[in-house]
């Protein structure tokens, strides 16, 4: 992703050493996007409600976990899907939860992809470096 078309990447997780991670992780992919987190739903979503005011740029990539105090990512994703402004933003779950039933319904709230985070911290680093070569090379709407 060249500078021109690089986009904010939101992080809404109350684990401080997984978004620690999730950031240094992008950054040694070469990952050079704007990078914000919120520390639990109840902000995540009060920021998504300032770009449907118009108070705030549109992240151009959610990274939610599920599990969070005050609003959840499940309640979290129907909001954005359901919203004119937003649900074009793609959204990745990014959680510890690896249940059938969870995964399936992100996806049926519209997420566009589901991580599983590792126990282990050296393979989240991996899997979110993964994630951040990956974003590298598609084109993620602005």
């Amino acid at each position: 992703m060249s500078n021109e078309s690089a986009i904010e990447i939101w992080l809404i997780d109350d684990d401080d050493g997984h978004a620690l991670l999730v950031e240094e992780s992008f950054q040694d992919a070469g990952l050079r996007n704007g990078f914000m987190r919120a520390r639990d739903g109840n902000e995540g979503w009060r920021w998504l409600q300032e770009v449907e005011a118009g108070r705030r740029s549109r992240p151009g990539l959610i990274l939610l976990d599920i599990s969070m105090p005050g609003l959840d990512g499940f309640e979290i994703l129907e909001r954005v899907k359901r919203s004119k402004q937003l649900k074009s933003v793609p959204v990745i779950m990014l959680t510890s939860t690896d249940h059938p039933r969870e995964i399936h319904r992100c996806y049926e709230l519209g997420a566009s992809a589901y991580i599983v985070k590792p126990v282990d911290f050296e393979r989240l680093h991996e899997k979110v470096r993964t994630l951040g070569f990956f974003l590298q090379i598609i084109e993620v709407a602005a």
